[in-house]
């Protein structure tokens, strides 16, 4: 029986949810309210709902927003996409596939957040160059993102939790998780030749455009780029290492904004403006709200119902966990399920159950998850808030449309695989 306060954080969570798909109110002032009326009833209190905000996400957010507003002054962002589109011979199917792989490989050894933020201007810049609309663009990039770092261990928050409570490491996650994300990324990269490919046109003129500039005429401040070039090498290794320095990714991420600040000697105001204070204040509401549920057990109730319909079946265990962590993480913040389902399997490893496939099907399902909708995961939102920025509009149900029939196509390779493996 579910207590009140239950029942109401899951219909205020609900309703947020309900105001981002209808679009009739911005999405950060509809999870904002849902945050406040849970304040104000009283189902969490304001020290909770601090705990509930993850501000070593907003931290990262913060950062490589305000580094990348800095680096797009040297032109870097130009000179890149301008490089890539000649050697695609300006042909927007090679050149959405670059891009789609860059993005993948990016995202396993950087945060996916920071790899759209770097790759996101790049496309959009390059789109309007060939003057074709760059949606489909970043919504494979958004998809590759999150493919992508699910293969390591640095890649995805959930798999940073999942390898320190476990004890996998980093090698173990490229042995496991690596080879399926590359058949994955085959198949996907397959189903968009359909989807897209085959429709995309390019102009001649606008080809031969892209073929007659120089890349090197795109470098606006010679100095800016190669500071930029440097410190972008620099903030993947510290994302690498930053477990080895035992470093929060929102220290990186800060520190980067102020070096790149600092040795740019642009003003601080240039970088301030770089953040998208709607996607911050979006994650501000939510976290809050999926906070509420956490705070009142509805969270750890969805967990222990996974564990009660499995019946202590380790195959059958893996297979709900692959799925419910897919579904859930797709229109749940997927740090607080983690979170929840950590202690409960390891409550079942104590009790002598072989939870090593378990592992394997939380990180699984919980990474590839946040394909589903646009809310599933961060940098699902990030880019969407880029791209609405620069006038081309991604909603909640044109991404979810294309992107949740995908999400359940690699959860279903996914379980293959797994009972292949174990």
């Amino acid at each position: 029986m579910l207590s009140a306060a239950q029942i109401i954080s899951i219909v205020v969570f609900v309703a947020v949810m309900a105001l981002v798909v209808s679009e009739k109110i911005h999405r950060a002032l509809a999870a904002l309210l849902g945050a406040v009326v849970l304040l104000v009833i009283g189902i969490i209190d304001f020290s909770a709902g601090m705990e509930s905000i993850d501000f070593n996400t907003l931290g990262v957010l913060c950062g490589m927003m305000m580094f990348v507003a800095i680096v797009k002054e040297s032109g870097l962002f130009e000179f890149v996409a301008i490089k890539s589109a000649k050697a695609c011979k300006g042909n927007p199917w090679l050149i959405m596939i670059a891009f789609a792989v860059i993005t993948a490989v990016f995202s396993a050894f950087l945060d996916n957040v920071t790899t759209v933020l770097l790759i996101g201007p790049m496309t959009i810049m390059l789109c309007k160059t060939l003057d074709i609309n760059p949606v489909p663009f970043l919504l494979v990039e958004i998809i590759m993102s999150n493919i992508g770092g699910t293969a390591t261990l640095i890649g995805d928050p959930p798999n940073i939790m999942i390898g320190s409570e476990a004890g996998l490491s980093f090698a173990q996650f490229i042995m496991v998780n690596a080879p399926i994300v590359v058949v994955i990324m085959v198949v996907l990269l397959v189903i968009f030749r359909f989807m897209y490919g085959r429709h995309l046109a390019v102009d001649e003129k606008n080809r031969l455009n892209i073929m007659e500039l120089s890349a090197e005429d795109a470098i606006i401040d010679k100095a800016l780029f190669h500071k930029s070039v440097v410190m972008i090498v620099l903030v993947a290794i510290a994302f690498m290492l930053h477990g080895v320095f035992n470093l929060e990714t929102s220290v990186i991420a800060l520190t980067a904004a102020a070096v790149i600040i600092l040795i740019s000697g642009r003003d601080i105001e240039v970088a301030i403006e770089g953040i998208e204070w709607g996607t911050i204040g979006f994650f501000l509401g939510l976290f809050m709200v999926v906070g509420g549920m956490e705070h009142t057990g509805v969270i750890e109730m969805l967990g222990n119902a996974i564990v009660d319909a499995t019946g202590g079946n380790v195959v059958l265990m893996m297979i709900v966990i692959l799925w419910a962590s897919a579904i859930l993480s797709s229109i749940l913040d997927n740090i607080p399920f983690v979170a929840t389902m950590i202690p409960i399997i390891m409550v079942m490893e104590a009790s002598g159950i072989d939870v090593y496939p378990l592992w394997w099907a939380l990180s699984l399902g919980a990474c590839l998850g946040g394909n589903g909708t646009l809310v599933g995961a961060s940098a699902n939102v990030v880019l969407s808030g880029i791209a609405n920025k620069e006038g081309y509009n991604i909603t909640f149900m044109s991404f979810t449309k294309v992107a949740f029939p995908l999400m359940l196509v690699t959860v279903a390779l996914s379980t293959i695989y797994l009972l292949i493996l174990f």
